[in-house]
């Protein structure tokens, strides 16, 4: 499993993206089905952003890690 995602992916996803839909999640009500949905998109935000690979991105084929590389015209 290699890593897919750069650091401001990750940071996006764990300093705003996760912590939203945390919020969101007690507003609608923590214990109702969109409340534990939204706690578990969190848990997979903070999860993807933590190890630095996202599936769903392996499976659309898209690498923002090398992304920058590539529009700079560098190789690896």
């Amino acid at each position: 499993m290699s890593r897919n995602m750069n650091n401001s992916d990750r940071a996006l996803r764990t300093f705003l993206v996760a912590p939203a839909a945390i919020v969101v999640a007690f507003v609608v009500g923590a214990g109702s089905i969109a409340g534990i949905v939204l706690f578990a998109l969190a848990a997979i935000m903070f999860a993807t952003s933590a190890i630095g690979f996202c599936p769903l991105y392996k499976l659309l084929h898209i690498d923002t890690r090398h992304a920058s590389a590539a529009l700079k015209g560098e190789s690896n």
